[in-house]
């Protein structure tokens, strides 16, 4: 290895989707060299042909065996597929292998072998069909840290936002919204400007119904649950106000009111930060001890395989994790 700083895993994500290109292009622009990515060899050099890049695989089984220089893809092998899959078919051997890139890459972070994780996109439904029984990156995560109290948070150019809730049902989420669930997002919400050099950050709580429920004719949750979190949260000096409505708290946080909105459910958040595109969000896991960022977009599969892919959002992941890394704080709670 020629160079020791450690390096940063960028896991395959479902190879059927646009994962591997928007890897590729994001190495071409950004000149990107201290990585190692985890995925299948036989996927990213039928890519490299296709697309007639000037990288050379370097396949390792240990990251000692890298090679950090500039026309070297170093690919740590977690899957040997037989076949190349199809483009845009969702499958379960593809749901393995994107599976297989996750576990390895996180138990390296953990190891502290590499300095942080970008994912590509993965497939739920691959992943189920695989049985593999998470709905998304942030409840592998989870599930594989010491710490279960795990959030997301999407951010862009103008917006931070952690959820209460991540990928469930209307109806399950309001289940999951607890006083305990808030106070664990406000909790990530507080830790994550931090992880981004906000030291004292002002966190607004979005309201979950109509008119922050309208001293309750439109539900309790505010103040049953809410401002109950809220204040358990300022008792820990956070810096945390609300419960605000919905329909304006995000436009007061662009306008830089506020450091960051917890958001109660997954479209509450996600609206706001897609309204600015697809490119611009980039997708931070909180309360893991690693840093990890990924795009804020699927596999699209629709347009795998015809090189028409944007890599932007893989890019702006890559420019957030290292940003996060500048900033030296470690992500532990």
């Amino acid at each position: 290895m020629k160079n020791f700083e450690t390096p940063l895993a960028i896991t395959m994500g479902d190879p059927s989707g646009i994962g591997p290109e928007i890897i590729l292009k994001s190495v071409v622009e950004t000149k990107l060299n201290h990585f190692v990515v985890f995925g299948d060899s036989l996927v990213f050099d039928s890519l490299i042909t296709n697309l007639r890049l000037p990288f050379t695989i370097n396949k390792i089984s240990e990251i000692s065996e890298a090679v950090f220089e500039e026309g070297y893809i170093n690919l740590f092998e977690t899957s040997k597929l037989n076949y190349l899959p199809h483009y845009g078919r969702i499958s379960k051997e593809c749901g393995k292998v994107s599976f297989d890139a996750i576990i390895k890459s996180i138990e390296l972070a953990k190891q502290g072998k590499v300095s942080g994780i970008v994912t590509a996109p993965i497939s739920k439904k691959a992943l189920n069909l695989a049985h593999i029984n998470y709905p998304g990156h942030t409840e592998i995560l989870a599930g594989y840290s010491n710490n279960k109290a795990v959030s997301m948070m999407l951010l862009n150019k103008h917006i931070k936002t952690v959820l209460v809730t991540l990928h469930c049902s209307m109806k399950q989420a309001l289940d999951r919204i607890t006083i305990q669930n808030e106070l664990d997002a406000i909790i990530n919400a507080d830790l994550g400007c931090k992880l981004f050099g906000i030291e004292n950050p002002v966190i607004a709580v979005a309201a979950l119904n109509p008119h922050a429920g309208e001293n309750g004719l439109f539900g309790n949750e505010e103040k049953n649950i809410i401002e109950p979190a809220i204040k358990l949260a300022q008792n820990m000096g956070i810096d945390a106000i609300g419960p605000i409505p919905g329909d304006t708290v995000f436009m007061n946080a662009k306008n830089g009111k506020f450091d960051v909105v917890v958001s109660q459910y997954h479209d509450q958040g996600l609206i706001p930060i897609k309204y600015e595109g697809i490119d611009e969000g980039v997708n931070v896991t909180i309360g893991i001890d690693f840093l990890r960022t990924s795009p804020d977009h699927g596999t699209a599969f629709d347009i795998a395989g015809k090189n028409i892919a944007s890599a932007k959002s893989f890019i702006n992941s890559i420019h957030t994790i290292k940003a996060m890394q500048k900033v030296g704080k470690s992500p532990l709670k």
